[in-house]
């Protein structure tokens, strides 16, 4: 028992106890964020929210209270995030094929509108924290979508549309592949130069080795930090390139490289992800 091709719900980049430099900085590379939401689990973030996925920041209040777990793994992109409109089935179905996964979890968080506080609701099903080093995977469902996905917040300065692509750098992307294959079927993954894809929608997730990874990105690609796997870059989706690089201009950001292609930011100015937009 496979589960359906998946698609691309979010993606995660934990800041720890520094979400108002997260919150400064994400800013300034031009993300338009929504306010500051506080989970019923403990942490905090902020989203950019994108045509159907969206980039959160996760952290703790300062001095890194609530979710501990959150500092217990680098800042930088630390979760992907599948979507799914059926959480227990999405359980049932990991377990069937062999994945260790939780039981859904429901948490809250509160959303400010101009028409009064509602709660927004999810329901999260996760692999547990050892079965990749590379970072937290889970799926979400969204019970209060239309808190989340407000035209409002889709407009960002930089052009950002979606997600086109999450690079999971790894020494032995095949093992990761494997697990793929068990929770999508073998189907859904391919092979890639110096790796494997897994489909998402109109998005994707790429595991390459080291090698492969500096070919894509060069002195700009996240290090591993002592890690044999680790999420290492976003491709970003962007309306124009010379609307992404006046944005990261205006904010002050250094870029790593623009060619006719994309715009690339190092993880020196991201808090630890490797940001490519391209058009």
């Amino acid at each position: 028992m496979t589960l359906p091709m998946p698609t691309l719900d979010h993606v995660v980049v934990n800041v720890h106890d520094r979400m108002d430099e997260a919150q400064e900085i994400y800013g300034r590379l031009g993300f338009s964020l929504t306010p500051r939401g506080y989970h019923s689990l403990g942490s905090v973030n902020h989203l950019a929210i994108f045509g159907t996925d969206y980039l959160e920041l996760i952290g703790t209040p300062p001095g890194g209270g609530g979710r501990k777990d959150i500092l217990g793994w680098p800042m930088g992109l630390n979760g992907l995030v599948w979507g799914t409109e059926e959480s227990a089935q999405v359980a049932a179905a990991l377990q069937a094929a062999g994945v260790a996964c939780s039981a859904p979890n429901e948490f809250t968080r509160p959303v400010e509108l101009p028409q009064g506080p509602r709660d927004a609701v999810f329901r999260t099903v996760r692999l547990p924290n050892e079965a990749t080093e590379a970072g937290r995977m889970y799926f979400c469902h969204h019970l209060t979508r239309d808190l989340v996905w407000r035209d409002e917040w889709r407009r960002h300065a930089n052009g950002t549309v979606g997600v086109l692509e999450a690079v999971i750098a790894a020494e032995d992307p095949a093992w990761l592949g494997g697990l793929f294959g068990r929770m999508f079927g073998a189907g859904a993954v391919r092979a890639i130069a110096g790796g494997v894809r897994l489909a998402v929608g109109l998005s994707r997730i790429d595991v390459v080795d080291p090698r492969e990874l500096s070919a894509r990105f060069g002195a700009a690609a996240a290090p591993a930090l002592g890690r044999r796997e680790w999420m290492a870059a976003l491709v970003l989706r962007t309306q124009g390139l010379d609307m992404a690089e006046a944005a990261l201009r205006a904010g002050g950001v250094a870029l790593a490289a623009r060619t006719p292609d994309r715009v690339l930011v190092g993880p020196e100015q991201t808090m630890g992800v490797t940001l490519a937009f391209v058009a």
